[in-house]
């Protein structure tokens, strides 16, 4: 006989949809501009050119991974950075005349019946560049069972040349209305799923990185590691309690991990990262890697341990490979209190965001 919690986990697991991800290999060039962008929001911070209350937006330009939307009754179809550090939907506009837009997929809401007219301004200014625009609404689809009428950033004007080079039509945010552009709905909250939960499995190969979405995949028969509670709901925060390296513990009293789809490292202030990896020296032309030492992170009470195969980053540009540390400090004010915790640390721990019960819960293969 089923329990009424056996067929509710029977249906879940039925209903979940499996998303591919696209992958986008990465520079050198561009890792380095994720942490440069990092220091840049920090600063603006600082000197006042954001308001105390703002949460910084973080700069997806460079990003490594992407899903496809359908947007209108048309269904344009737009390459998305499914994004765990920002909130909103934005994609360009047929009415961008911008270079950037020139070379992406563009929305025209004349040809979508299911358009509805808003007109609010819409601005976000990243450390490279900045969009800008109005708000819409129209149908977003994931897959045809993962659908939502809502409103979004139609981009009319992008200023920066990332956006020139980067592989993205905009991003699917999937934080928290909290730090969402004028409190626009995010899709998981207007997303028709009684489970409002999704998983991310990331790797290297272009062809095995994907999304479920709601729950996790029960196929791949993954160990739980531990569930956290989400301390502050803007990003996906989590309670870090510690970070070990060979150096030893690293106290995080105060700090926050901010669990970040879109951002390929693990990145955050200086007093804690750089004593971490002080004394790892990653060799550019990848000798030694194996010999490297593990580096523990610590949330709540549960470690989850980063060997150097987890934490350097090979990247390979004109059929060469270098390697390069995938965790590094930057220069920050005090009051910045995150550690931008991003696919280094996902890919090894397939990752489930569950907005019903606002967790987070990482499992490993």
């Amino acid at each position: 006989m089923y329990t009424k919690a056996m067929v509710a986990a029977l249906i879940g697991a039925a209903s979940a949809e499996r998303i591919p991800l696209g992958f986008n290999p990465l520079s050198a060039a561009d890792l380095m501009h994720q942490k440069a962008v990092y220091e840049a929001r920090a600063m603006l911070r600082e000197v006042g050119a954001l308001g105390n209350d703002d949460i910084p937006v973080i700069d997806k330009m460079n990003t490594q991974y992407f899903i496809d939307v359908k947007l209108g009754s048309e269904e344009t179809s737009f390459q998305v950075v499914p994004d765990t550090g920002s909130s909103n939907l934005w994609v360009y506009s047929s009415q961008c005349h911008s270079l950037a837009c020139l070379s992406h997929s563009k929305y025209n809401h004349k040809k979508s019946s299911s358009y509805v007219e808003d007109g609010e301004a819409f601005d976000i200014t990243y450390g490279s560049g900045s969009v800008s625009g109005f708000v819409s609404q129209d149908t977003c689809k994931i897959t045809d069972n993962l659908s939502a009428t809502m409103k979004f950033g139609e981009i009319t004007k992008a200023d920066g040349t990332t956006f020139l080079v980067s592989k993205m039509d905009g991003i699917i945010g999937l934080a928290f209305e909290t730090i969402s552009v004028d409190k626009l709905p995010v899709f998981m909250d207007e997303v028709d799923l009684s489970d409002r939960s999704f998983a991310f499995y990331l790797h290297n190969n272009p062809d095995s990185s994907y999304m479920t979405m709601p729950g996790i995949d029960e196929s791949l028969g993954l160990t739980k590691m531990g569930t956290h509670d989400v301390i502050e709901e803007t990003y996906w925060n989590l309670n870090v309690t510690k970070l070990s390296g060979p150096n030893g513990d690293i106290d995080t009293t105060g700090y926050k991990a901010a669990i970040d789809s879109g951002t390929s490292l693990i990145i955050g202030p200086k007093p804690l990262l750089d004593p971490l990896v002080e004394g790892i020296t990653v060799d550019q032309k990848c000798n030694g890697i194996e010999d490297l030492p593990n580096i523990t992170f610590t949330f709540d009470d549960v470690d989850y341990v980063l060997t150097p195969d987890d934490y350097v980053v090979k990247v390979t540009e004109f059929g060469q490979t270098q390697c390069l540390m995938g965790i590094m400090g930057m220069d920050v004010p005090e009051g910045f209190d995150y550690i931008i915790t991003g696919d280094v640390f996902m890919r090894p721990y397939p990752t489930l965001f569950d907005k019903n019960n606002k967790t987070v819960t990482f499992y490993k293969y």
